[in-house]
């Protein structure tokens, strides 16, 4: 819906004086048109002269805001100075840059050196030395987990305590207290308590901030100060915080007393969200904020979904046990929205929907970024095997997996072992299968069979340092076999990195970045038109970059070692603003949860593995725990199976109405008898699926 086509009760929201309510809460089911109202009244107080100083667009994060990020950069929009979009971490590090020498000693730093922040990766870095004497005396006990996987439940846990607001002394007695089960496991918290105070002690003795002390820091020591508070509040004297209900407990105590001395105030609640649960995100807070508020408007009408997709959202989520239907029931019939289908194996079923998007892209003419295909998760298996059809009738695909390990993309893979590759001398070989895998990935139409063939005539050692031998030392017959065209290929990327070999030592990120300009993004080369194998070498480049200046090292070829040891060890990516978003003419691929956290609505869903348990059901994290993790969760209660399942019911509940209000005309619910690894499953999406069929047909035979 665009600014032209906005409702009376919208426009009297946009162009209501300033002050005329001082604030209000705006509140509804995503597809209402509350973004769109909120951009159309950002846009009004700049076109009345509001200083773009004056105005800030609160969102939980920057993804979120690139709708007022569009909206000031239009061509249309007045000049001036700019809004600022923000969310709590670019306040946090806005405020301590400027209040550093104010706060760092009283915050347990040195007020002599600057701050050092560190990203997701650059923090498991530092975690990672700090418990390796806790992993060598078997502290953890029968917890088996993935290195990366442990290294990022404790961070998470150092997270929850400073957006919750407690002490992160207070990790382990909230989930000992908490836990109904063996009592080894306390003896586990205790060894997470442990790491995390061994992890904020390295922090504070070298001045690093994680996310979890930039929050900490900010709200415990910067805005407790009135002259630091007090700037702020004069600054910004008009607010519009959208997407409350995915933001976390602090930023609402921080919206609460910002709102009450503002000049306008506009606050913006998504019903029946808060798919950032896991993240910190506390909806239940943000609803009270509305008693804040001078007027609540509630809007009900959808602009996004049809009549018979709202149906298929009253009908599933009232399947649910003890669930009533949301407000904004259609008046269509769910059956002309949904299409449910089964097949034996699951390859057969990414085949069917390889087939079925391409014909959606032809006979309709639908734009590719109008289809969503979504699953509880996306492993590499499902992604490969997907990706793989749709690209064979040449759809294109955009994937993302936020919380994938860095050495499980496979464009980083390749990357890092050219690098390897490329600087002999740090005497790190790949082995001969990992430089194949990295050809059939740089080299276009180069196929793994040819590859392996290539690396075992052309690959080896000498002095401990990988070599690639030039093809023209291949007999005929066997460049024949690989063809002249690859070989050709194959010769210009060897070129270049031996002639790179050549050049004194570089940064590895200013390496990846002319590989990929000078190399791999040209024509005949793999990344040549592959919008993921771009967004993950962009990734990339951002990570080392921040990994160099947040790690002392000798030089730039000791720095690169440690970054690769690092990805080695595997380390989950953070998430960068450059990965594929909806601005890419492409069909996404991903898990249900980084689909509504793009917060878009497409025209047509494909739900995969609609029988999977995964539905709904919480990963699996014995080291923390999302919700005993709260301000809700009383101190001296037990978690049992009785809240694990009335919260998985409530988070498929959730799940299914986001998805459905950001959907158009259609849901493909689709399922396979077995499971990629061969097994029968049996899920509660299946059930409800199963009960409103039943229904169906009993209304239809009376």
């Amino acid at each position: 819906m665009s600014e032209l086509e906005l409702t009376p009760e919208q426009k009297a929201i946009v162009l209501a004086p300033v002050g005329q309510p001082r604030s209000l809460f705006l509140h509804g089911p995503a597809g209402c048109g509350k973004t769109t109202t909120a951009v159309a009244r950002l846009r009004y107080l700049l076109d009345i002269g509001v200083p773009g100083s004056q105005i800030v667009v609160w969102v939980p994060q920057r993804s979120l805001g690139r709708p007022y990020v569009s909206a000031v950069r239009s061509v249309t929009a007045p000049n001036g100075t700019p809004v600022d979009v923000l969310g709590l971490d670019g306040l946090a590090r806005r405020l301590l840059d400027l209040y550093w020498p104010l706060v760092a000693e009283s915050a347990g730093f040195d007020p002599t050196h600057p701050p050092v922040y560190l990203t997701l990766e650059t923090a498991q870095y530092y975690l990672d030395q700090v418990i390796e004497p806790l992993l060598q005396g078997g502290a953890f006990g029968d917890v088996v987990l993935p290195r990366n996987r442990l290294l990022s439940q404790i961070i998470d846990n150092l997270n929850k305590a400073a957006l919750v607001g407690f002490p992160h002394t207070e990790i382990a007695p909230r989930l000992i207290a908490s836990w109904a089960g063996p009592s080894s496991r306390q003896r586990v918290f205790d060894a997470v308590q442990t790491a995390a105070n061994d992890f904020r002690d390295l922090c504070h003795s070298k001045n690093l901030l994680d996310f979890s002390l930039q929050v900490e820091t900010l709200i415990r020591f910067v805005l407790t100060r009135e002259e630091c508070r007090a700037p702020l509040r004069h600054s910004y004297r008009h607010i519009i915080a959208d997407n409350l209900e995915e933001d976390i407990p602090v930023a609402h105590d921080l919206l609460r007393d910002w709102v009450a001395g503002a000049d306008s105030a506009l606050l913006v609640y998504d019903h029946d969200a808060g798919f950032r649960s896991y993240l910190g995100a506390d909806p239940t807070g943000a609803l009270k904020l509305a008693e804040l508020c001078d007027q609540q408007v509630r809007r009900d009408s959808s602009y996004v979904s049809s009549a018979g997709v709202l149906d298929l959202a009253a009908g599933l989520v009232t399947a649910a046990p003890d669930a009533a239907a949301p407000a904004e029931r259609g008046k269509g019939k769910w059956e002309d929205a949904l299409a449910v289908d089964q097949w034996r194996f699951h390859t057969e079923m990414l085949v069917y929907v390889a087939d079925e998007v391409e014909r959606l892209l032809t006979e309709p003419h639908t734009p590719p970024e109008q289809v969503a295909i979504v699953a509880p998760f996306v492993d590499d298996a499902l992604r490969f095997v997907l990706v793989r059809e749709l690209e064979r009738r040449r759809v294109p695909v955009r994937t993302h997996r936020p919380s994938r390990a860095l050495r499980e993309e496979p464009a980083v893979q390749c990357v890092l072992t050219l690098a390897q590759l490329a600087h002999p001398h740090w005497q790190l070989c790949p082995l001969p299968h990992e430089v194949a895998l990295a050809l059939t990935l740089a080299i276009e139409d180069l196929d793994l069979a040819r590859a392996t063939l290539l690396v075992k005539m052309l690959y080896g050692q000498k002095d401990d340092q990988p070599q690639l031998r030039e093809f023209g030392q291949l007999k005929t017959e066997a460049q024949e076999r690989i063809t002249f065209v690859l070989g050709e290929r194959y010769s210009g990327l060897r070129t270049w990195l031996k002639e790179y070999a050549l050049v004194p030592g570089q940064p590895l990120d200013v390496f990846l970045s002319l590989l990929f300009d000078e190399v791999l993004s040209r024509p005949g080369y793999g990344f040549h038109g592959a919008l993921d194998a771009a967004a993950a070498t962009a990734n990339l480049i951002e990570s080392v970059r921040k990994f160099r200046r947040a790690v002392d090292a000798a030089d730039h070829d000791e720095l690169a070692q440690r970054y690769i040891a690092m990805v080695r060890r595997g380390v989950v990516a953070a998430q960068y603003l450059n990965s594929p978003s909806a601005s890419d003419k492409a069909v996404f691929v991903g898990p249900a949860h980084t689909f509504l956290a793009e917060n878009r609505p497409v025209a047509y869903q494909f739900w995969l593995y609609v029988n999977s348990p995964a539905w709904g059901r919480r990963i699996y994290q014995p080291l923390t725990h999302p919700y005993v993790l709260t301000r809700h969760w009383p101190a001296d209660r037990l978690w049992t199976d009785d809240e694990e399942q009335q919260t998985s019911d409530d988070a498929l509940s959730r799940i299914l109405l986001g998805l459905l209000r950001r959907c158009r005309e259609r849901v493909y619910a689709l399922s396979c008898d077995l499971n990629p690894r061969g097994r029968e499953e049996h899920g509660p999406l299946a059930d409800r699926l199963q009960r409103l069929l039943r229904l169906s047909r009993q209304s239809a035979e009376q």
